[in-house]
């Protein structure tokens, strides 16, 4: 019974399954279009687009990873 109760007191972890699982999912994508395109992200305006990307996708992860800690 008190196991239920501490379980029930814990935040769910969720959102930071997801927010991981879409960065996850992000680098798996840059992967293989770097090494499917060598001149992949063909412009400095798309190299930033990806680092920004990566960057807000990283800081959500982070932050829904603190969020759901205890």
């Amino acid at each position: 019974m008190i196991g239920h109760i501490l379980a029930a007191a814990e935040p769910s972890k969720v959102p930071f399954y997801f927010a991981g699982g879409a960065f996850a999912a992000w680098a798996v994508v840059l992967a293989a279009m770097g090494l499917t395109r060598p001149s992949f992200p063909y412009s400095e305006r798309g190299g930033r687009a990806v680092m920004g990307i990566s960057f807000g996708l990283m800081v959500v992860a982070v932050a829904m990873a603190i969020a759901t800690s205890k």
